[in-house]
């Protein structure tokens, strides 16, 4: 069978991802600009870099963000397709235009812990939405997932190790108090980006072995709601052919789902694992009896 063509975005889609990268791409320029920069406290990543470079030299800020960030996405286009490119370079357009606007505006906050707070907040929101949406707005990952390939280090250690790099510099152009500041937006950017991208509803799926397989099927569904998927197994020490249970429910139902199966079968193996999305089929809830 010949392989499909990649879809190409309707209008409707390229409107809708344009909209979201804007306003993600608006609001960390905010957060920069507002927030972090009058602190002399940092994002990681070229963001950071950007921000020394600034308070080092004549340039603004948006400048080097623009000219730092662009090179690596040259760099990676090939790797990470023309869409991907595209929205990333719109993206960090954005993002050094709001800046630029902002350059002379007052902070915001006149305390720094409040800074660091709302402005890791208002950070992580923006890379999030630009990240759901299929842009970047850090050359940095561009670089972790090309050295990835060369040295098959995991991205997340790679970016981490830059940020170690780039905080500890930090240290040494402002202020340490500075430097541990910009650690805490960073952590705090990291956790609301995941919210964002990954979204407040978290889900579990969960795998059941259990020669009860069927009772525990059909308690599942009556008493939680939740379809089910039984798969034909086999077991590796005894050789037995079985059923194994598949299901996926909200983080708020894991519990109830544990005491319907134990209620069932106490010796049941439960496998839980997190599920950062969930697409396609039916995974609303049914009615229960």
């Amino acid at each position: 069978m010949a392989h499909k063509e990649h879809k190409k975005l309707t209008f409707t889609e390229i409107v809708i991802r344009a909209v979201f990268i804007t306003i993600g791409s608006v609001l960390m320029g905010v957060a920069l600009e507002l927030f972090l920069v009058p602190f002399d406290v940092i994002d990681g990543g070229i963001a950071g870099v950007s921000i020394m470079l600034s308070a080092l030299t004549p340039l603004p800020l948006s400048v080097y963000l623009f000219i730092v960030n662009v090179p690596f996405l040259i760099l990676g286009y090939k790797q990470l397709g023309k869409t991907f490119a595209i929205s990333t370079l719109y993206g960090i357009t954005i993002m050094s235009i709001t800046t630029a606007l902002l350059h002379h505006v007052d902070a915001f906050p006149d305390d720094k812990l409040l800074a660091v707070l709302f402005g890791g907040m208002i950070l992580g929101a923006g890379v999030g939405l630009v990240i759901r949406y299929g842009g970047a707005l850090d050359g940095i990952e561009i670089v972790s997932i090309l050295i990835s390939k060369k040295l098959r280090m995991a991205v997340g250690q790679i970016i981490m190790l830059f940020n170690v790099v780039i905080f500890l510099i930090a240290g040494f152009v402002f202020e340490w108090s500075s430097a541990m500041y910009s650690m805490v937006t960073y952590y705090i950017a990291i956790k609301v980006i995941d919210i964002v991208v990954e979204g407040l509803e978290e889900s579990k799926s969960v795998t059941i072995i259990s020669k009860e397989y069927e009772e525990i099927s059909q308690s599942i569904m009556d008493r939680l709601g939740r379809s089910t998927t039984l798969l034909q197994a086999r077991g590796g020490y005894s050789g037995d052919e079985t059923q194994v249970i598949y299901c996926v429910v909200s983080r708020l139902e894991l519990a109830k789902l544990k005491s319907i199966v134990h209620a069932v079968d106490e010796k049941a193996f439960i496998a839980v694992e997190h599920v950062s999305d969930v697409m396609g089929g039916n995974f609303s809830k049914s009615s229960i009896h």
